[in-house]
């Protein structure tokens, strides 16, 4: 098996030298961006299995990046910055991120959470590999969720979802009418590490609801089992 390829972007350039090193020691392919548009250019180019994206950038903000390659693609991007409002971190989930670390942070953290999202993405691949679905499809009453093309359709229309709500209704399609505690779901979808984002789980069951097209009073498709979680239709 190949060494995992890890991009790193981050506009202090002795902070950046020092991640990328690090990385290279624990076994990992790192390649450095300075800047947004560079971090683009470089990922267009290296396909990484993972983004460390920092959010404070002058050119292009860490923001947009993980918007566009998102856009793109399924890799995850642990996002890296100063911020520690819940907003910018809710902002950077609700743009596709799949987990969240603060500065200043220690490099051994760092290594853990990247380490800890790609086990969780790979464990996602070995499952739809192994998962005998035709067509590679998933339905649910009207919604059809395509894990092959990773799309999902309500009555022929494509609903565009950010990858955390992708794999949100992807758990609770796959296993419909069981129940999953908060933290099931924060655990699966967010990776090992969630602490800090329990409240974001909300946002995104919400925001789901709505692009489902789903009454948010008495709902038809991720309804709530009060006192113990979500579960698919029942």
């Amino acid at each position: 098996m190949g060494k995992n390829k890890i991009l790193v972007v981050d506009d202090e350039i002795k902070l950046l030298a020092l991640i990328k090193n690090y990385l290279e020691k624990e076994g990992f392919v790192v390649f450095a961006a300075d800047g947004g548009q560079k971090a683009l250019d470089i990922f267009e180019i290296q396909k990484p299995d993972l983004v460390v994206l920092d959010i404070m950038m002058p050119d292009v903000s860490g923001y947009d990046v993980c918007k566009k390659i998102c856009a793109v693609s399924k890799t995850p991007v642990i996002m890296l910055t100063a911020k520690a409002e819940e907003i910018d971190k809710l902002l950077g989930l609700e743009l596709g991120a799949d987990d969240y670390i603060t500065k200043p942070f220690s490099l051994r953290e760092l290594t853990a959470r990247i380490r800890a999202v790609l086990r969780r993405v790979n464990r996602q691949s070995e499952h739809n590999t192994e998962s005998e679905i035709p067509d590679h499809l998933l339905e649910y009453q009207d919604i059809k969720l395509d894990i092959k093309k990773k799309m999902v359709t309500r009555n022929g229309e494509v609903i565009e979802l950010t990858p955390t709500e992708y794999k949100i209704l992807e758990m609770l399609i796959s296993n419909q009418d069981m129940v999953f505690s908060r933290l099931q779901i924060l655990e699966q979808v967010l990776g090992d590490y969630y602490e800090g984002y329990d409240r974001s789980l909300d946002t995104h069951i919400s925001n789901l609801r709505k692009k489902l097209g789903d009454d948010p009073i008495k709902p038809n498709y991720i309804k709530t089992v009060y006192g113990m979680g979500y579960k698919m239709g029942g």
